[in-house]
């Protein structure tokens, strides 16, 4: 008998070598290739296109119309999915080990009329544990049906048969295909059965939601391949200590990406915040220094969240700690800080924090954390009722926003009186109860926090040009 073949196969990209390496050819990364068995080459017809052939047309004679959604009923899930589930659409949703995804799901499905046929698949859990959750949260799912079952033929025997109009496998590092020798959860299987899911989703017009485990740094676990194949990957994001979750759309085919949707987790499950910015807004009873309102833009939805910062003295090397931003951005806005605006804080310690746990990417934050860290190293609370968005340059220079006014308006919403933006934002028409104050450069910025900083500024750029002319 002859003996089975053996190669080492990376974790994180799919890659193969015939020997063992520290670090992987394909993508780079170290300590992740794996022994694994050797797959035999695949029968004559075994892959199968994702969809029917079709004939060769010409692209202005087709017929575009916008896909039918189907509406979970959970306002707050259905934005990041671009307004609701697609027939034939895969949906791939990751997050940290009891966030609540698998209860986000199950209320989901539970939501949906009893004509809508919906299947749960688990791997994971048996019908009695999903039974109990089901109860425990107030669900009537009378219409719901649920497989356990990880054998991904006997998966889509049963799709074929009962024809669902909405599946959710949870989760697919859990099935495997008895085409494959390797074990569950390893890259081949999960890139198998994930295609061959996705392939009956196009076939029959049936909405597929994947669950999928995260990596200690947050990334879904398996190959990237996997988020090449589905239509709509969803982030599940927030601190299991807190009672707050948030799902981000990093990727849409039939929608708008960095879509957000805010929930609250209660005793009955997950409920959507209708007024999230709410959320991440600090209730001080007293102005506070080192901190500053930001107005951020997720997706098509303004948000307001404030950032906190606080400046030390430093003992030995300067740290820069961030919760929720750059932390390789502080460091160039502390330069450009010291440049352009004669405050240095090389002496410092500086720690940032976004309250409330949100993750924010966009660069029009940076006049509001300047800002934060400036009201912290002097030691002197911002004006009440002053939101700030804007990007600050290398040259010192504040460029505008997008979205400018659709910003002001919310913080005008939300009862702010002023706002410190940049020059190029400012409103062509007036907003009801909201005073703009553009600015076009950083020192320009911190002059209008007040005449005790304009002193503080002079004072310092008096002490660099003094220390030039010594030079």
């Amino acid at each position: 008998m002859a003996k089975a073949k053996t190669l080492y196969q990376c974790g994180a990209c799919g890659a193969t070598s015939p020997k063992w390496q520290g670090q992987c050819p394909g993508c780079g990364a170290w300590n992740t290739l794996a022994e694994t068995l050797a797959e035999a080459a695949p029968a004559s017809g075994r892959f199968r296109a994702l969809a029917p052939a079709a004939r060769l047309q010409k692209l202005m004679e087709i017929e575009a119309q916008e896909a039918a959604r189907i509406a979970t009923g959970i306002g707050e899930f259905d934005r990041p999915l671009g307004g609701g589930l697609v027939a034939g659409g895969v949906v791939l949703i990751g997050g940290d080990p009891g966030i609540g995804k698998s209860t986000l799901l199950l209320q989901a499905l539970a939501r949906l009329p009893e004509s809508m046929r919906a299947l749960y698949v688990s791997g994971e859990e048996s019908g009695e544990q999903v039974a109990l959750r089901a109860q425990r949260l107030g669900l009537a799912a009378s219409g719901l049906k649920f497989l356990a079952e990880i054998h991904l033929e006997k998966i889509m025997a049963v799709l074929q048969e009962e024809r669902p109009r909405v599946v959710v496998v949870d989760s697919i590092q859990t099935l495997w295909s008895e085409e494959l020798n390797s074990a569950p959860g390893s890259v081949s299987q999960v890139r198998e059965c994930a295609a061959q899911l996705t392939r009956l989703a196009k076939q029959v017009g049936i909405t597929v939601i994947l669950v999928g485990h995260v990596t200690k740094e947050g990334a879904l676990a398996g190959p990237r391949v996997l988020e090449h194949i589905v239509d709509t990957v969803l982030y599940f994001e927030g601190d299991t200590h807190s009672s707050f979750r948030l799902i981000r759309a990093c990727k849409n085919r039939f929608g708008a990406v960095n879509e957000l949707g805010v929930f609250a987790m209660t005793d009955k499950g997950l409920k959507g915040v209708s007024n999230p910015s709410a959320l991440f807004l600090s209730q001080h009873g007293q102005e506070v220094p080192g901190a500053c309102i930001l107005v951020t833009q997720e997706g098509t939805r303004p948000l307001l969240v404030e950032i906190q910062a606080l400046v030390d003295q430093t003992h030995g090397n300067p740290r820069r700690l961030t919760v929720g931003l750059d932390a390789q951005r502080l460091a160039m806005l502390l330069a450009v800080l010291h440049r352009h605006a004669g405050l240095p804080c090389y002496d410092q310690d500086v720690f940032l924090n976004a309250v409330g746990g949100v993750k924010i990417g966009e660069p029009a934050a940076d006049l509001a954390v300047l800002l934060a860290i400036v009201s912290s190293l002097k030691n002197r609370a911002l004006p009440e009722k002053l939101v700030v968005f804007g990007e600050v340059g290398l040259a010192g220079e504040i460029r505008p926003a997008p979205r400018g006014q659709e910003r002001l308006r919310e913080a005008a919403k939300l009862g702010f009186t002023r706002a410190l933006i940049p020059r190029a934002n400012l409103p062509r028409q007036e907003i009801p109860g909201m005073t703009p104050i553009g600015v076009s450069r950083i020192g320009e910025a911190v002059e209008r926090l007040g005449e005790s900083l304009l002193g503080f500024v002079q004072k310092n750029e008096g002490r660099s040009e003094q220390q030039k002319t010594n030079q």
